[in-house]
């Protein structure tokens, strides 16, 4: 039995909480197979006790079920999360929120996390995350608390948001910190400013997880009112990473009309219910397109993201048109809420913006 015959058997076993396996979320570092015996060799990220022990005794039972096999010997490391000696095995974090996962704890001066999603790329997730951002910002700024958004990119292979703010520099270190660059009003860290333009990202599970902990913990973030998370599409090792270290206050669902943008959509709300998340509402995005005569024309369907918010019990936030100068906006680095305030998108935005945060504000902090 060969170590490649032995981890597609282990694909079988699903991290808790998750529909990935532990192989594609790079947890099985070795396996090999002599005299009746499987060898197997596990690392992973958590303060949860319950977790090593349930991926034991799930990985044991796999081998076992396989032909030939007598014995399993199953190593393995864990690493606790960042923060555990603070925040304990069981957990600081708010009764139902994603810090029960893991028992971590949100930076200190972060009043609420929330996260953006999508299930399904290609829905405008990144572009809905910087228009939110800056709606947000601007909101807090009118109330008299200007600089107190943060945006982190956690899309690794696609980071996409440095673009859309306008940030072309590369932060700097401060007592081993990360400081994060600011444009709009909002702080933003991303590995966009932490690579060259031209350099992809080729990494698996592991690293994925520790850049995912490094934006969330040796970022120095300040006092912020929200952090929104740009998460990628699916439910990979990024959303794995950020249940582990993060303990969010809820997600929004972005999606577009259509049923094939719905159906993704859907299952990525059910991903946080897992784990425990609250979702905080959907967003259906490119709704419509208005043309020069005043038509509206319904290009990606109707009523997807009303249907996907009533399957999942959360509200729909609101519906933002596709315009080209929602796209070319983010181009230059100057989102619509910024470029054109009084515009109909911007408009939008700043409705969803002041919905999500009365949400939010009927949250207690985190202590």
């Amino acid at each position: 039995m060969t170590s490649d015959a032995i981890k597609e058997a282990l694909k079988q076993v699903k991290y808790p909480g998750f529909s990935r396996d532990i192989v594609s979320f790079g947890l099985v570092r070795a396996a090999g197979f002599a005299d009746g015996t499987v060898t197997v060799s596990l690392a992973l990220t958590t303060s949860d006790p319950k977790v090593p022990q349930h991926i034991k005794t799930e990985v044991d039972k796999c081998l076992r079920a396989l032909p030939g096999v007598r014995d399993t010997i199953i190593e393995l490391a864990v690493t606790p999360s960042p923060n555990a000696a603070q925040s304990g095995a069981g957990g600081t974090g708010r009764a139902g929120g994603a810090g029960n996962l893991a028992g971590a704890r949100p930076p200190p001066g972060i009043r609420h996390s929330v996260a953006v999603a999508s299930g399904k790329g290609g829905v405008g997730k990144s572009t809905f995350s910087v228009n939110l951002a800056c709606a947000l910002a601007r909101l807090l700024a009118a109330r008299g608390r200007p600089g107190r958004v943060g945006l982190m990119d956690c899309d690794i292979y696609g980071p996409s948001v440095p673009l859309m703010m306008g940030i072309n520099d590369r932060p700097c270190i401060e007592d081993e910190f990360l400081m994060p660059l600011e444009n709009h009003g909002v702080k933003v860290m991303s590995m966009g400013l932490l690579i060259d333009d031209h350099t992809p990202v080729v990494w698996r599970g592991p690293m994925i997880m520790k850049t995912v902990q490094q934006f969330v913990h040796n970022v120095r973030w300040g006092e912020l009112d929200v952090l929104l998370v740009d998460l990628p599409p699916g439910t990979g090792d990024a959303q794995l990473s950020l249940a582990q270290t993060l303990p969010l206050d809820g997600a929004v669902l972005v999606t577009t009309p259509q049923r094939a943008s719905t159906q993704i959509a859907r299952k990525g709300g059910l991903m946080f219910q897992k784990v425990n998340v609250p979702l905080l509402g959907v967003a259906e995005n490119m709704s419509w397109f208005t043309d020069p005569a005043g038509i509206r024309h319904a290009l990606f369907g109707e009523g997807g993201g009303a249907q996907t918010a009533e399957a999942l019990g959360a509200p729909l936030l609101g519906q933002v048109p596709l315009q080209p100068a929602i796209r070319k906006s983010g181009d230059n680095g100057v989102p619509i809420v910024v470029a054109e305030p009084d515009g109909e998108a911007a408009q939008v935005f700043q409705t969803i913006a002041a919905a999500l945060l009365a949400r939010l504000e009927k949250t207690p902090p985190r202590t």
